[in-house]
């Protein structure tokens, strides 16, 4: 009796040509992991295309430009007398925006109240980056009773009204420039910690942080060098909304008196000419155009960077 010869396909195996094209077509393109420079160079070019997120750039680097000129293009205190009061924008040639009640150049104004509101701004997100990235860094890679301590401290910021907050801080302290960026700080520094910490609960068990660990790398180490790079897209983006939170937080305050008296800003100009808002408006819709395009900037910076360094939004 003979043994049954196994059951084969029958089908005929593929053209060696055929098979490579489809290993050029499925096998690169399925295992091609994009490198650091290519994200960027992708993240880049996303950027580049958002017009609104360029033009705000554009604008935000001329407001810069102008704070960093401003003690060449009107040198001396703005806050001398050096025209005749209430002088309407194009009224004077030598004064090309007007000047207020009290004889002040209002273009001056402008430009070194830029300088202050764009450092205010800057340090106090910069402030609270330093302490909110420490808070969140620690609390999302320990875990366990070093987060819920500081989980609870954040909270504990976070039940403050912010603004309140910096309130209190200034009247305590001196009103200074130095005192209303510390108490910008310590009023913001929550949002970035939660954001931090969420993005190390979620990285500390990555593969490449396991490898650093069994290498035996110090803790301080993955967290600098290996998580928080992968950790600073998301807080890039807040940062825009923290300098433009900053701002009109100092505006504010400055609004209402609370600003620091020896210097001008946006806000102190809105403040001192509000009392003239009926006969002479445009001592408080020129400073508050600024705040308002400045602050719209920034948003659509924050915006087009969202869009720019998340790749599901990316690839819409």
């Amino acid at each position: 009796m003979s043994t049954p010869f196994p059951v084969t396909d029958a089908r005929p195996a593929p053209a060696l040509p055929t098979l490579w094209r489809r290993l050029r077509r499925a096998g690169p393109a399925a295992a091609a992991v994009p490198t650091p420079q290519a994200r960027r160079s992708a993240a880049l070019h996303a950027f580049a295309r958002n017009a609104a997120a360029v033009g705000a750039v554009v604008f935000l680097l001329a407001v810069l430009a102008m704070a960093l000129l401003a003690p060449w293009l009107f040198p001396g205190d703005p806050l001398d007398m050096v025209a005749t009061p209430l002088l309407w924008p194009g009224q004077d040639p030598g004064f090309a925006l007007g000047s207020d009640s009290m004889g002040r150049d209002v273009l001056a104004g402008i430009a070194h109240g830029a300088r202050m509101s764009l450092s205010v701004g800057v340090v106090a997100a910069v402030l609270s980056l330093l302490i909110g990235i420490v808070v969140g860094a620690t609390a999302g890679y320990f875990g366990g009773r070093v987060d819920d301590v500081l989980v609870r401290i954040t909270e504990l910021f976070q039940t403050m009204p912010s603004f309140l907050f910096v309130i209190v801080v200034v009247a305590i302290g001196q009103p200074s420039m130095a005192v209303i960026v510390l108490a910008i700080g310590l009023a913001s520094w929550p949002v970035i910690a939660r954001l931090v910490r969420a993005e190390f609960r979620t990285l500390r068990e990555m593969e490449f942080v396991l490898a650093a660990r069994s290498q035996g790398f110090g803790h301080l180490r993955i967290m600098l060098q290996e998580m928080l790079p992968n950790a600073l897209p998301p807080v890039i983006v807040t940062t825009s909304v923290l300098v433009a939170s900053a701002i009109l937080i100092e505006s504010a305050l400055s609004f209402l008196g609370m600003g620091d008296p020896n210097t001008v800003s946006w806000g102190s100009m809105i403040g001192e000419g509000r009392e003239l808002l009926r006969t002479s408006w445009y001592l408080c819709a020129l400073p508050g155009a600024a705040i308002v395009l400045t602050v719209l900037a920034l948003n659509l910076v924050g915006e087009g960077l969202n869009d720019a360094l998340n790749p599901r939004l990316r690839n819409r």
